[in-house]
């Protein structure tokens, strides 16, 4: 990994499993919307929680290197205070500060060395990608109501050395992902609940998709709709699109969807046009193929009304 952008030459850093590697960002993510909102939240939140303390932090990249400012959010988030000296001047006395931070987060985390997204090598050499990861997984564990961009992620190229001359790949990698993914299984690396559901029994799945049928109608009351079948009356896409703009507080122009489709291409557009919507607010559901929900399949529709009830459920 490297910072963001960065065009001048670095230490080589190694991977999780050992090899020599460099991960450079593209530029351009740090032109993403998201990737800025997410740092302008974890810097408010930590000068929030500082204030006391009469630390400010301007930048992620600069800031957080020599540990000072770690050590502090481990005191003042999980109350743990540890024998390190107050300001490490050296770079060996960093290091040797950061080590004993980052063992003891990891330890609160209940994480392991492998599983960690940073090591002391990496957020003392001002890593970005590594210091994000680190403070959003603080975040998740001690702040748990902060609310973070969802779904932020970044475009790296891997560069790596080999016997045969230099091999790059591109690849994203995430930083953070949905609440509703956070919720269910963190991360996206868990089969989906819904997938789980339609492999139990069908009185089981039955009652899911009352308590589902039950908060779309409850949502839906205000615009005298009612809803008795789930597959066949969101296949159109129609009510989904007026579901989604209920619970996210947003109007969807006539002009943009078909109000009264009348061909399966029109209905194909809503219902695309609805998904769309749904990726752009952080839910999960990249993997719904429109076409399914047009289809009546009741798997996919259940999914994506889950993802909505799960969100939604408590206002």
């Amino acid at each position: 990994m490297a910072d963001f952008g960065a065009e001048e030459e670095k230490d080589d850093f190694s991977n999780r499993q050992g090899g020599e590697k460099r991960m450079i960002i593209q530029p351009t993510s740090l032109e993403d919307p998201k990737v800025i909102k997410l740092k302008e939240v974890l810097l408010d939140w930590i000068n929030s929680t500082l204030k006391v303390e009469h630390i400010v932090v301007r930048s992620l990249e600069e800031d957080l290197y020599d540990g000072l400012v770690l050590h502090h959010l481990l005191r003042r988030s999980a109350g743990i205070d540890l024998h390190v000296e107050e300001i490490a001047l050296s770079t060996g006395a960093q290091i040797r500060k950061l080590e004993v931070i980052l063992k003891s987060l990891n330890e609160t985390l209940e994480l392991n060395v492998d599983q960690a997204k940073w090591t002391v090598k990496l957020i003392h050499s001002r890593d970005l990608l590594a210091t994000l990861h680190l403070l959003v997984a603080i975040v998740r564990r001690f702040q748990p109501d902060l609310v973070l961009p969802a779904n932020v992620s970044v475009e790296l190229i891997q560069c790596e050395v080999t016997k045969s001359g230099i091999k790059a790949d591109k690849q994203t990698e995430f930083i953070t992902f949905s609440e509703s993914s956070d919720e269910l299984g963190r991360e996206s690396n868990k089969e989906c609940p819904i997938d789980e559901l339609f492999k139990l029994e069908a009185h089981k799945i039955e009652t899911v998709k009352k308590a589902i049928l039950h908060f779309v109608n409850k949502n839906m009351a205000s615009l005298g709709l009612n809803v008795t079948d789930l597959e066949k009356q969101f296949a159109d896409g129609v009510i989904l699109l007026l579901l989604i703009g209920q619970l996210e507080d947003f109007f969807i122009p006539l002009s943009e969807f078909f109000l009264c489709p009348v061909s399966s291409s029109e209905m194909l557009h809503n219902v695309t046009l609805a998904l769309d919507l749904l990726i752009d607010r952080g839910f999960p559901v990249q993997s719904v193929n429109p076409q399914d929900i047009v289809s009546q399949d009741v798997p996919a529709t259940v999914k994506v009304l889950y993802y909505l009830f799960n969100r939604h459920k408590n206002k």
